[in-house]
């Protein structure tokens, strides 16, 4: 019997409810990528405050030693990446989150005393650690929205639960800039462990590994997201085929796709402030609010997007890889083009600069409904494991970006140093997203499922429609 048909409810519909346990789940994990991205970035702004000379409690760190922590979270965020994908699929993603929240939480409230007592490496040795555990959370919540999520809401629930990082990013930059100003660079970490340690004592309470764990879903819910995803109630775990994934060319153009985002991301994401400061002149408080509106400007982007990319399959004007590439070359090659319009923007004109900053920031929205939703439409049983080797792999290149960024950066008051910047990652962005468009695909493929099991072309049909 196919794995599509084994549900019993085979005609089951749309529950009647608007809102279900299904969206309480996309809710704290919205939550959960909002807290963990606070806590990645927050140092990107406090960095600035805690090296500002006319600050008496700072620290004469040079720039090089800047760009050392700023890249030491991705030492860590590298090691558990494959090995989160296994965990989460043979146990669940529900405890390896909450272990991503918490343990970052208690990090971010030593943080200040490590800067203190160990200088620059001991708050390196922080960020590895936080990085360490967040290499568990893009996999786990894979396998966690390849549970809770019907084939029919995927890129609207799957573009709020990573929208939450975004919005997180934003929201973070922007407050991190005004608490520095008021109460103080430590209170930045204060706040973050505070308020991560809260998320983690609900979620351990209320959240659910998948429909079949969960105490308070309706029989009607639990049959209707069953139906659409073809689960079978306490079906088997089956072995990852890692042969079949690495010789896979789809894997493979998305594996190249996500390293040019992380790239391109990460670029912006870490050097931002200091552009900000150093470039345009802009002071800390006024510094987080611009470094904050691009990433709030994607949050915004990216909730239409999701219900745009939802209608188009619903209506069935594209096929799911034409509109997987499609919102894909908005966010990449869109950024690209603005990226390239920032590098001749007027030095000190901080109005152009912003613009094209936003713009590039919320063009790049387009890729949570393109590739990073590919893992679950090549894979469903192994999109924990696929997010697993290409998020490892493309945050090594994490790493080396706010690096390469720092070598090239001679004099960071020159704009020409930040133009090759700048250029850099436009190239980036415009090659890794050509070789998407030219190997990448969104069809299901045959080693989703063991040789074994019968009615693959049936999965593999239902999968290529128009709802996925």
């Amino acid at each position: 019997m196919s794995a599509v048909k084994s549900v019993e409810t085979d005609n089951v519909g749309k529950p009647t409810a608007c809102l279900g346990v299904r969206h309480a789940q996309a809710a704290l994990l919205f939550l959960a990528m909002l807290l963990a991205y606070s806590m990645r970035v927050n140092i990107s702004m406090a960095i600035v405050a805690m090296t500002d000379p006319a600050s008496e409690d700072s620290f004469s760190w040079s720039v090089q030693k800047q760009s050392v922590i700023l890249s030491s979270f991705f030492w860590g965020y590298v090691v558990l990446q494959v090995p989160a994908g296994e965990v989460a699929a043979r146990w669940g993603g529900k405890l390896p989150v909450a272990l991503v929240v918490g343990v970052n939480s208690m990090v971010c409230l030593v943080l200040p005393l490590a800067a203190y007592y160990g200088g620059w490496a001991a708050v390196c040795a922080c960020r590895v650690v936080q990085g360490l555990f967040q290499g568990l959370l893009f996999p786990s919540t894979h396998s966690l929205m390849s549970k809770w999520i019907p084939l029919e809401e995927k890129s609207r629930l799957g573009t709020i639960i990573y929208a939450g990082a975004h919005i997180g990013t934003g929201l973070q930059l922007m407050a991190a800039g005004f608490t520095a100003s008021y109460l103080g660079w430590a209170a930045i970490f204060y706040i973050n462990g505070s308020l991560g340690a809260a998320w983690t004592a609900l979620y351990l309470l209320y959240g659910a590994a998948s429909p079949d764990d969960s105490r308070s879903i309706s029989e009607e819910e639990r049959n209707y997201i069953q139906n659409s995803l073809g689960q079978v109630k306490g079906e088997k775990k089956v072995p990852t085929p890692w042969r079949s994934i690495l010789t896979s060319l789809p894997f493979w153009a998305l594996l190249v796709v996500h390293c040019g985002q992380n790239w391109g991301f990460w670029t912006l994401m870490t050097e931002m402030p200091s552009y900000m400061s150093q470039v345009l002149g802009v002071n800390i408080k006024a510094n987080g609010v611009m470094s904050a509106l691009p990433y709030l400007a994607m949050y915004l982007m990216s909730l239409p997007f999701g219900f745009l990319s939802d209608h188009i399959l619903a209506r069935g004007w594209l096929s799911v890889s034409v509109t997987r590439k499609l919102f894909n070359t908005v966010g990449l090659w869109g950024p690209a083009l603005a990226l390239i319009g920032l590098s001749y923007a007027p030095a000190g004109d901080v109005t152009v600069a912003v613009a094209c900053l936003t713009v590039t920031v919320a063009l790049n929205a387009g890729h949570i409904m393109g590739f990073l939703l590919v893992h679950l439409d090549l894979a469903p049983r192994h999109a924990g494991s696929l997010m697993g080797v290409t998020n490892c792999v493309s945050n090594i290149v994490s790493i080396v970006a706010p690096l390469a960024a720092g070598a090239i950066l001679q004099d960071e008051t020159d704009p020409a140093d930040w133009r090759k910047v700048f250029y850099l990652a436009s190239l980036v962005y415009l090659l890794s997203n050509g070789f998407f468009l030219i190997f990448g695909t969104s069809e299901r493929q045959r080693w989703n499922d063991p040789p074994t099991m019968e009615g693959n072309e049936t999965s593999t049909q239902h999968a290529s429609g128009k709802v996925v």
